[in-house]
């Protein structure tokens, strides 16, 4: 199977009519036809029901489209790749960090990553886990680091870090008192709780209650992390962030729960069937291999 006949019979699949195809490859319908025609005896199978307005594809047509898909992808890339060869990867990588350890995190990549390729520039954009995925999903961003889980699928993942959810409370809140710098989930359960918004998040911290056979008494949700101490230091509420949430403030005290599994896990993440640039791809690589 030639590269061209594959593109071609990609294009009929997706148009579904041969003249459409044939206008859209900028050639005669015949010569599409025979083409069609002759792939199919080149496999011995049927690849399209013939309709008297449009085609069909058959079962071996669907899973020659989707292979044919991948192969066509792979073949742009690979000429991509040996086109970049001897040349130093060049461009503006885009990519979103969720507030909390992310952006320490990235920033070792970075520094690093800058470093043996100096061509490079990076675009950084915050936001949460939520945000950031519509922000993948409508192209301002191509990477992101955001809080599991993700829906794996939409999304290419691997873990990259994680931390300890904390509780963050008033020096006026009598748990605050109590010695150490850690806290048992079960003394939270008649708070008032400030969480993220996220409902995944939530989602979790309501299993969290349920295994003390419990339920949270969540009385605000937030999205800005900056925003936890100020509440908590008014005694608004115990803010349930993870620990680099925590900013300088003398009217709150930090406690991280102990309880096990009560962590927050950091994911690397990337639309799946979406092409990357070189230098994207590049920068996925190196991620990996740092960890």
């Amino acid at each position: 199977m030639e590269l061209r006949v594959l593109k071609y019979f990609v294009t009929v699949a997706e148009e579904l009519n041969i003249t459409r195809a044939a206008e859209k490859l900028n050639i005669s319908q015949p010569p599409l036809s025979n083409q069609i025609r002759a792939l199919e005896e080149e496999l011995d199978t049927v690849l399209f029901i013939r309709g008297k307005r449009h085609l069909l594809l058959t079962e071996s047509g669907q899973l020659l489209y989707r292979h044919a898909k991948e192969i066509l992808s792979l073949s742009e890339k690979t000429s991509n790749e040996i086109r970049q060869m001897g040349k130093n990867i060049s461009g503006t990588i885009s990519i979103g960090l969720v507030e909390g350890s992310a952006p320490d995190i990235a920033s070792k990549w970075i520094e690093s990553f800058i470093r043996k390729y100096p061509d490079i520039k990076f675009r950084i954009m915050d936001g949460n886990s939520d945000e950031l995925i519509e922000r993948l999903r409508s192209g301002l961003i191509n990477l992101a680091v955001i809080t599991s889980p993700c829906d794996q699928t939409l999304l290419n993942s691997f873990k990259v870090g994680q931390e300890k959810m904390t509780a963050f409370m008033s020096k006026d809140n009598p748990l605050s008192q109590l010695p150490g710098e850690t806290i048992d989930l079960s003394l939270l359960k008649d708070q008032s709780l400030i969480v993220p918004s996220r409902e995944s998040i939530n989602d979790m911290i309501y299993e969290w209650f349920k295994e003390i056979k419990a339920e949270p008494r969540i009385v605000c949700k937030m999205d800005n992390y900056l925003d936890v101490a100020a509440l908590a230091g008014c005694n608004v509420g115990v803010s349930l962030f993870p620990k680099t949430s925590y900013v300088l403030n003398q009217q709150i005290v930090a406690k991280e729960i102990v309880n096990s599994g009560r962590l927050v896990e950091y994911l690397f993440v990337w639309l799946k069937g979406k092409p990357l640039p070189l230098a994207d791809e590049a920068f996925i690589d190196f991620v990996r291999k740092s960890l």
